[in-house]
């Protein structure tokens, strides 16, 4: 298990500043007071009282500068720890679109409520004694931050989706991954679906989201596979059959490709 799976911090008591945590947390930042900015790469976005930040471990983040005033309060999570508690993935795919073009936006009367609420939550718990169970509880409370950050930009991506065929397509496209990469994990199936070519499939997901359309399946596969390989009621024989796989040996090399294991060394392990 990683240490510092979760935390909440805020700059004017703890001393240290979002950025120390770029490189091994994904940040989320309720800005409190003062100024900030910071380049994705693309653009320079600047972020005030009321703003909220999110820093994906996936995109990249440079130039950051805090004004001398500036304070905030920010949650910091381990990828893993993300990973093993999201509650839906279809909604996961489009926040993290949304976010890749959004680190930065301004939260509304409500929406402020909701995160403040949030974030009052993951204080409250991290502060309880430890506890068998106090990682599968705050993992429960991200189940709960989550569906709030969703609910907060739902309409913009509501938007997004409605005047962007890009991202109609691309979103169309992980909604039939999620339903079909058990049976079907080439790029070829679901273009063939959308009624357009790989190449370009490949080319839109690549510019909505920055990765590749073979990445997005490779990624639903291993969650499913994971799924199914940690559920012990199931065989290996079992699980092979239900993804799909013409002989254990295929389906060995896939587990092993997609997870650096075989399925008898991931589950040993």
């Amino acid at each position: 298990m990683e240490d510092d799976y979760c935390k909440i911090l805020k700059v004017s008591e703890d001393r240290v500043f979002p950025s120390e945590y770029l490189t091994t947390h994904h940040v989320h930042i309720l800005v409190r007071k003062g100024t900030m900015q910071f380049s994705d790469g693309k653009s320079l976005h600047r972020s005030s009282e009321g703003d909220l930040v999110i820093w994906q471990m996936s995109n990249t983040i440079k130039d950051v500068a805090y004004c001398d005033d500036f304070d905030a309060t920010f949650l910091v999570v381990t990828p893993h720890f993300l990973q093993q508690y999201n509650p839906e993935m279809v909604w996961a795919t489009r926040g993290f679109i949304f976010i890749r073009s959004n680190p930065s936006f301004h939260l509304h009367e409500s929406s402020l409520a909701l995160i403040n609420e949030s974030f009052k939550l993951f204080s409250n718990r991290l502060e309880k004694p430890e506890s068998p169970f106090k990682r599968n509880v705050l993992g429960c409370v991200l189940q709960i931050f989550l569906y709030d950050l969703w609910t907060v930009y739902s309409s913009e991506l509501s938007q997004m989706e409605a005047n962007d065929n890009a991202s109609r397509i691309f979103l169309r496209f992980i909604a039939a991954v999620q339903r079909d990469c058990r049976r079907h994990r080439d790029v070829a199936h679901y273009a063939n679906l959308l009624c357009i070519a790989p190449k370009y499939l490949s080319q839109v997901s690549k510019s909505v989201s920055g990765l590749p359309a073979s990445e997005w399946i490779s990624f639903y596969s291993a969650y499913e596979l994971v799924t199914l390989l940690n559920d012990q009621s199931k065989t290996l024989t079992e699980v092979a059959d239900i993804m799909c796989f013409e002989s254990l040996s295929h389906f060995s090399r896939f587990t092993k490709k997609l997870l650096g294991k075989s399925p008898t060394d991931y589950r040993k392990n």
